[in-house]
């Protein structure tokens, strides 16, 4: 059984990568104890905490975190009528962080995730591996079969092409979990005592023309590459449907990185994921996303942007267009989903000026 790590005051501290250039964003309706276990790798950056729920409640801190906390009436102050497009009782309301953040990095963690320890024992710091990652070349085009060609230990095998060896930007680095998987519910029913106990230590490309399933708790990216992609979409209070947030970010983010010739990898680092959530009530969340994904990935699978979709927006808008015209005959939800794509890159690019000029 892998237990989570306890004492990561032992660990050996290192200069933090990134640190002014990184911020953490961290959704929750819950106080934030979890961030003792992550205090030595977490604490010399900054943090963006997006309340969701009741926004008269107070959500403590431990002290020494350099933090900003924003509840839903800062979300609906700072983007006024567009605040429509953050979703409210519901994770997906972490994307606001990524829209207010200045910085070009930003790593998003869900506040049961706890440290992991590798197979030695040694408590896991799965910033500093998410870092590694986005700051080492991707392989969509042509996969290694020994994965990560960039990671000590590890190279091109024969017959790789020269010509493709300097790899591309990656904009994402997914990470993956120990003892609780990311399952759907139909699944967490059938399999309740299942635990992720396989450490596999691996990180790999994952090719052009292929999606995958983006989950949003153990997550960094390049804010400056695909920043505008991580929209999560319309989901809990008033929506027909919720737990597809980082699932809808995922298939966008990913056809347009292909678009634009830049690389996703998952893989390392783990996190503990310390508790199941209810698979009942999961099931009231995703049962109509469970028979709407069968057309939805078809969808995202055959999508294709023009040549003059050049940035992140461009693609966005566009996506948004086929998203209306396509999917809005499966549900009017994607019809109202497909304007909240819209508004979300107008609030994007109101709040990030410098972007939507580049």
């Amino acid at each position: 059984m892998v237990e989570p790590a306890t004492d990561t005051h032992a660990a050996t501290k290192v200069v933090p990568l990134l640190k002014d250039e990184l911020d953490i964003v961290i959704p929750t309706i819950r106080n934030l104890d979890f961030l003792e276990m992550w205090r030595p790798f977490f604490q010399p950056y900054h943090l963006i905490i997006v309340q969701d729920g009741d926004p008269s409640k107070t959500i403590t801190v431990p002290d020494g975190f350099d933090y900003e906390l924003y509840n839903r009436n800062d979300i609906n102050r700072i983007l006024g009528p567009k605040a429509s497009c953050i979703s409210f009782k519901d994770s997906a309301c972490r994307c606001f962080g990524y829209m207010v953040s200045k910085k070009k990095y930003i790593f998003t963690i869900d506040d049961d995730c706890f440290v992991a320890k590798d197979p030695s024992g040694k408590p896991i710091n799965a910033l500093e591996q998410h870092i590694k990652n986005l700051l080492s070349p991707s392989t969509p085009f042509f996969f290694n079969t020994l994965y990560d060609p960039y990671r000590e230990g590890a190279d091109f095998v024969r017959g790789y092409p020269f010509s493709l060896r300097e790899g591309v930007h990656t904009a994402v680095s997914h990470g993956l979990w120990l003892n609780i998987p990311d399952y759907d519910a139909p699944t967490q029913l059938v399999k309740p005592l299942e635990r992720n106990t396989r450490y596999v230590d691996a990180v790999l490309t994952i090719p052009k023309g292929t999606l995958f399933p983006m989950c949003g708790m153990n997550l960094a990216f390049d804010r400056e590459l695909i920043g505008p992609a991580m929209y999560f979409g319309l989901m809990g209070d008033g929506q027909p449907i919720g737990r597809y947030d980082d699932m809808w970010a995922g298939w966008c983010t990913k056809v347009i990185c292909d678009h634009l010739g830049l690389g996703i990898k998952t893989g390392l680092p783990y996190i503990y994921h310390s508790k199941a959530s209810n698979p009942f009530v999961n099931l009231r969340k995703e049962y109509k996303g469970i028979f709407w994904q069968e057309e939805i990935i078809p969808f995202f699978q055959a999508a294709t942007l023009p040549k003059d979709c050049t940035t992140v927006q461009k693609c966005y808008i566009e996506l948004s267009k086929q998203v209306k015209e396509k999917l809005s005959k499966v549900d009017p939800y994607f019809d109202k989903l497909a304007d909240a794509m819209v508004t979300w890159i107008e609030a994007w690019d109101e709040l990030n000026p410098s972007g939507a000029s580049a």
